[in-house]
């Protein structure tokens, strides 16, 4: 097999790691039916990390399996603890930025939930922009200061002015992402001091925690720190800075248009990216043995539940239960994915108060940060199922 080129440093130094096959190409596809979530579309994940620059890709991607239409919801605000999350970035980007009296754009806005508060901010005084060929809703809210367009943004939206571009999880979505910064570059011609504010996965942070489901079809491109500040130096950028929010899970950068780009040299700390890759690779195997035999054990205490019917959620069942023989159902606050099923095993999907109607003795939760929300919502609903960590 002829080496494969890293698509952000060009490098053919790339290493396989990880090898799934027949995964569900959507995690966040509302499926209404059972037969419709046995029956998603499936691909092959063929993870590679790169040796110069710690860039982490799925060699084995298809872009045209995907559709991202109005059944895609990966809504996170319903949570509190999220939505909370959210304003607490808003508040950053308004009082320490000084994201004011802005015009911003957000490139894959989904519904527009966070664009509209960063556009509501209190005295803000901000107008948004909001690009998805996937939106729905609307097309202006907030009395006009807030406009969508269901396209891409590229070179053909210079007539928006831009004071500042914000993108948030789709990155990782994008097989090329190169070629993505160089559309907003080219967006940003007329704007030569407009601010870009980028979220997306610490592929680091996946890799040393051993976390085996937050590898997905879905995202095709992860970022270590390094690999991130690279792809955007490369395409017309100058960075100010990376750093690590929500617990470490995600990487926040933050940048500026620049006239010059910067030649590819190995980037420090991809050595440490790969062999994380690396030992993450030899143990995983291991690592879903150990989770389906202590399911299995919990199983003998009574129902058990998994908690999260997001891409982690959906790849845990997958990886650990593809009949449905040991996970009872998957809860989730999410109202437009309670009593729909989870792509690919077609595990029903519940709300949190439905879990003592099901005699539910123990849940599983995926992701450490909703902890105490959960507990909450467990008491709310009058269950006493516990709740266990990942990490116990």
């Amino acid at each position: 097999m002829a080496p494969e080129t890293c698509p952000v440093c060009d490098s053919t130094h790339s290493i396989g790691f990880l090898h799934r096959y027949r995964v569900p190409v959507h995690q966040n596809l509302v499926m209404a039916d059972r037969a419709g979530a046995l029956a998603a579309c499936r691909g092959e994940l063929d993870m590679l990390v790169c040796e110069e620059c710690g860039f982490v890709f799925n060699r084995a991607f298809d872009l045209a399996k995907l559709s991202y239409g109005q059944d895609y919801d990966n809504t996170q605000s319903h949570s509190a603890y999220f939505d909370t999350y959210l304003d607490q970035l808003v508040a950053q980007m308004v009082r320490v930025h000084g994201v004011r009296n802005a015009n911003i754009v957000e490139v894959g806005c989904g519904k527009g939930h966070f664009l509209r508060k960063l556009v509501a901010a209190s005295g803000s005084g901000n107008r948004g922009f909001g690009f998805d060929p996937s939106y729905v809703g609307p097309d202006t809210d907030l009395d006009g200061r807030l406009v969508f367009r269901r396209c891409f943004y590229d070179a053909s939206c210079r007539d928006v002015p831009a004071d500042v571009v914000v993108c948030r999880h789709v990155i990782e979505h994008v097989p090329d992402p190169n070629r993505l910064l160089r559309a907003v570059r080219s967006a940003l011609a007329n704007a030569p001091h407009a601010r870009v504010f980028f979220e997306t996965p610490c592929v680091e942070w996946v890799l040393r925690n051993r976390v085996v489901w937050d590898f997905f079809y879905e995202h095709c491109s992860l970022f270590s720190s390094a690999s991130l500040r690279l792809a955007f130096e490369r395409t017309g950028f100058t960075v100010e800075r990376v750093t690590h929010v929500f617990g470490g899970q995600y990487l926040w950068l933050e940048a500026r248009p620049s006239a010059a780009t910067v030649p590819v040299c190995p980037s420090p700390g991809a050595s440490a990216t790969a062999l994380l890759a690396h030992d993450f690779g030899i143990d995983e195997h291991r690592l879903r043995n150990a989770w389906m035999t202590r399911l299995a054990d919990l199983k003998l205490q009574g129902k058990l539940a998994l908690w999260g019917a997001g891409a982690k959620g959906v790849t845990f069942a997958n990886l650990v239960d593809p009949d449905r023989v040991t996970l009872d159902c998957v809860v989730d606050v999410n109202p437009n994915k309670q009593n729909c099923f989870i792509p690919g095993t077609g595990h029903r999907i519940v709300a949190p108060d439905a879990l003592s109607d099901r005699d539910v003795r123990n849940v599983i939760l995926m992701n450490p940060n909703y902890r105490q929300e959960n507990l909450q919502l467990l008491q709310a609903a009058g269950s006493d199922a516990n709740l266990l960590d990942w990490s116990e």
